[in-house]
């Protein structure tokens, strides 16, 4: 009699100390046969070595997925063009990506025919929530595994993790007794953890910074670069077309020389906790600044004032994990409408840490020198101006009057009082 196939299980896969602990526990909890799922984001040399790591912790296959372009090209994009920023500081570059990662690991799922998909996600994150709503979204008929949440997890530390592994003979190439927890992509790099879980202690930048430098330590020198957009959609640096991933690679690069985009901050998580991480984000910085500094030409008053609430609403959808949702579509819907004419070029330079603005072009530029200009001209006669602010504030002298004309009746009626005492 043919012994009864293995269920299989699609694990998302980093090759760190939490996913490698869960490969052989999945195993052993549940008898699964565990297919690994590792999706690269851009995450570069944190991929060296992933293969073997998980054949010896017991995976029966390792899929590593190139989704860089489409983490770029479908997440980060409508990102940028919203200026979706969450709580005026975070430029989402966790948030964006576990969309992505969610919709290749189903797509894996349904190839493999796995009916399960597990996460390394701990209990007090919003990755659990981003992932698990993806899930939910794109495969509600698959068990989705939390092993952080699960009772049958015993693991408590990372200690803990280490040990586990030892005894089922998988060796770890590296050790987390002092380091930070980290997670990368092309967009990011975000440390949490050591000091940081004091806010009244600064950064330890020196033994913190992987991608750049702090902007004291920058050169003393002018870094000048020149971008252009097409409908919202960053296409050139310094004259160079490429596709927006090498945008995003040279834009790291220039801007983590120069200091450019680290910020530190005590975010409200989903959860309803507050948690304190420095997020290194060079290139994600300079692109946001470089395409409001062209939007701000080209949108009309009215159009930029609720693209500013609606791009604050999307930076919510994406931190809380909503992005398969029909509100995220209508929003993106709104944003894509606004981006028709974001085309031109932007001129700025990178000096410490400063993004300085240096002169921006649009063939569909509103700005108009013949009526911005103190020279009077024949578009604007400042006499118009009158009639406008009569009208524009014709409500508050209306409340004025009245409110005087019952100042002077209050006023009558406390003297005639006062005379018939």
């Amino acid at each position: 009699m043919a012994a009864k196939k293995k269920e299989k299980v699609i694990l998302a896969y980093s090759g760190g100390l939490d996913t490698t602990a869960i490969i052989p526990w999945l195993k052993e909890t549940y008898g699964y046969d565990v297919v690994c799922v590792c999706a690269d984001c851009g995450q570069g040399n944190e991929l060296d070595g992933l293969e073997e790591r998980a054949k010896a912790s017991g995976a029966s296959k390792l899929y590593i997925e190139d989704i860089t372009d489409d983490f770029c090209d479908n997440y980060v994009v409508p990102c940028v063009q919203a200026h979706a920023v969450y709580e005026n500081k975070y430029l989402l570059g966790t948030s964006m990506a576990r969309p992505a990662i969610a919709k290749r690991l189903v797509e894996i799922a349904r190839k493999e025919g796995a009916t399960a998909i597990c996460h390394g996600a701990t209990g007090k994150g919003n990755d659990q929530i981003r992932f698990e709503l993806a899930f939910k979204a794109l495969a509600p008929d698959v068990r989705v595994i939390a092993p952080w949440r699960d009772p049958n997890w015993k693991l408590q530390s990372r200690e803990d993790e280490e040990e586990y592994c030892k005894k089922h003979g998988i060796n770890l190439p590296f050790s987390h007794s002092n380091s930070y927890s980290r997670d990368r992509n092309l967009w990011h790099l975000s440390h949490e953890g050591l000091e940081l879980e004091d806010p009244s202690k600064e950064p330890n930048y020196k033994h913190m910074l992987v991608l750049g430098v702090t902007p004291q330590e920058a050169p003393d020198k002018e870094t000048d670069i020149t971008m252009t957009f097409e409908k919202g959609v960053p296409k050139t640096v310094n004259g160079k077309k490429m596709k927006v991933s090498d945008i995003i690679r040279t834009l790291n690069e220039l801007g983590a020389k120069n200091g450019v985009g680290i910020i530190d901050i005590v975010e409200n998580r989903v959860v309803g906790m507050k948690s304190r991480g420095v997020y290194e984000t060079p290139g994600g910085t300079i692109l946001y600044e470089a395409h409001q500094q062209l939007e701000e030409l080209i949108l009309d008053r009215d159009t930029y004032a609720l693209k500013q609430e609606m791009g604050n609403k999307l930076a919510q959808i994406v931190y809380e994990g909503k992005w398969f949702t029909p509100l995220r579509e209508a929003v993106q819907a709104f944003i894509e409408s606004t981006q028709q004419y974001v085309t031109g070029e932007v001129h700025f330079k990178l000096y410490k840490g400063n993004i300085i603005k240096a002169g921006t072009t649009s063939p569909y530029s509103l700005y108009n020198q013949d009526i911005a200009s103190f020279t009077t001209g024949d578009m604007y006669d400042h006499t118009d101006a009158s009639g406008f602010i009569n009208l524009f504030g014709l409500s508050l002298k209306v409340r004025a009057l009245k409110m005087q004309e019952v100042d002077e009746k209050s006023k009558k009626s406390k003297k005639t009082a006062v005379k018939k005492k």
